[in-house]
């Protein structure tokens, strides 16, 4: 097993506990008095978030475990069935009564008192069965009929009930993991080339139809526009303030002052300015090497799987990772629109975390098998250059 993987895993999610128990605590306290208010509560707390986000460590560390565990090859044999399930999870979210409206998506599933967002478990799963598509189709990936379309409409069927929700961060991560593992596994980059672009002509307009995103790219676009400080760009403005007030060394652990109602979603999207106000940049940079280090291992494991169907899930596994770290990271940056993307591993969310650690434990299982065997897909290494040359005639 990668234990070095394991350890970054670990090690980035006990990080993100004890960020949660710093940055959380006014929130925490304004959400408790309000259910006291309501008699849900005795009497407010400022430790809410921390040991709601304990008990999510606890469960994805539990799935994580197991999941390392089994085989691999097990998701092979069940990816139409979990793939399936989690899309109906996904529709059950337009069925009256069962979601929650959380901010402007409606992406919570609220079974028994408890709230589930789908969208992060479809994650894995469009995993677990684009690899298996794809397995099944090397011969004939690259070509427009067969490769193409076939997987523009499986893209398509994935991710219409994400956009029409509307979560449009998650439904960039989806579009990021079926587009990297459709290249790797042969696909052509000239196909892919012009689809993003089709994509994006009839795509945009209807994205945009919503006030809310046609904001957050104003923001994005004119982000010191006096009108937006108070208004549509505090969150952005606010972010900044705190990623500017750590300086190099940050303001020390629990000092923070951005959390208390200044910033909000600090536990949540907004934890890396928080984290960057409070431990500063120097500290901060420990942070990016720690996921640079957990994709190299991913990508290691990935082109040491013994066989096709296992490369091509790693890959997906550490592309969905590094993506939403990256864009999440350029969010709280103001490089990017706001997405409403966690952090992995260091956000507050239920979901995501399980999701990400029960994919970090399919990760561990395959890197138990790593070198068993002279790996099968070797020579789909680097497909893409051949997918290259074949889109230009080479």
């Amino acid at each position: 097993m990668d234990l070095l993987l394991l350890g970054i895993t670990c090690g980035l999610t006990f990080f993100g506990v004890a960020m949660i128990a710093s940055v959380s605590v006014f929130e925490s306290y304004q959400l408790t008095e309000r259910l006291t208010a309501q008699g849900t509560l005795s009497t407010p707390t400022n430790s809410f978030y921390l040991w709601r986000s304990f008990f999510h460590m606890l469960v994805g560390f539990g799935v994580m475990i197991t999941v390392a565990c089994i085989p691999y090859h097990f998701w092979r044999y069940s990816a139409h069935v979990i793939f399936a399930g989690t899309l109906l999870l996904v529709l059950a979210l337009f069925l009256p009564g069962t979601s929650n409206d959380y901010g402007t998506a409606q992406s919570w599933l609220v079974i028994g008192g408890f709230s589930l967002q789908p969208s992060e478990f479809l994650k894995l799963s469009l995993i677990f069965y684009l690899a298996l598509w794809l397995q099944k189709r090397e011969q004939c990936i690259s070509t427009l009929k067969e490769g193409f379309y076939p997987f523009a409409a499986l893209l398509f069927i994935s991710t219409a009930p994400i956009a029409i929700q509307p979560d449009l961060g998650s439904f960039m991560v989806l579009s990021a993991i079926a587009v990297t593992m459709f290249f790797l596994a042969g696909g052509s980059i000239l196909h892919l080339g012009l689809g993003t672009a089709l994509a994006s002509a009839f795509g945009l307009p209807f994205i945009l139809q919503e006030e809310y995103i046609r904001n957050r790219f104003k923001v994005f676009l004119f982000p010191d526009a006096p009108t937006f400080t108070e208004t549509i760009g505090f969150q952005i403005q606010q972010a900044l303030i705190a990623i500017g007030s750590g300086g190099p060394f940050g303001v020390g652990y629990g000092k923070s002052i951005q959390k208390f109602g200044y910033l909000p979603e600090v536990q949540a999207d907004m934890i890396f300015a928080a984290m960057a106000e409070e431990l500063g940049f120097f500290r901060i940079l420990i942070i990016f090497c720690l996921y640079g280090v957990f994709v190299v291992r991913g990508f290691t494991i990935a082109r040491r799987a013994p066989d096709r169907f296992g490369f091509l899930v790693a890959s997906g596994i550490t592309m969905w990772i590094a993506f939403q770290t990256i864009i999440n990271i350029a969010v709280n940056m103001s490089l990017f629109p706001l997405t409403g993307l966690t952090l992995p591993f260091i956000s507050y969310g239920g979901s995501s975390l399980v999701a990400l650690l029960a994919g970090v434990g399919v990760l561990l299982n395959i890197s138990l098998h790593a070198g068993s065997h002279q790996p099968a897909h070797r020579r789909y290494v680097r497909p893409g250059m051949g997918s290259l040359r074949r889109s230009f005639g080479l």
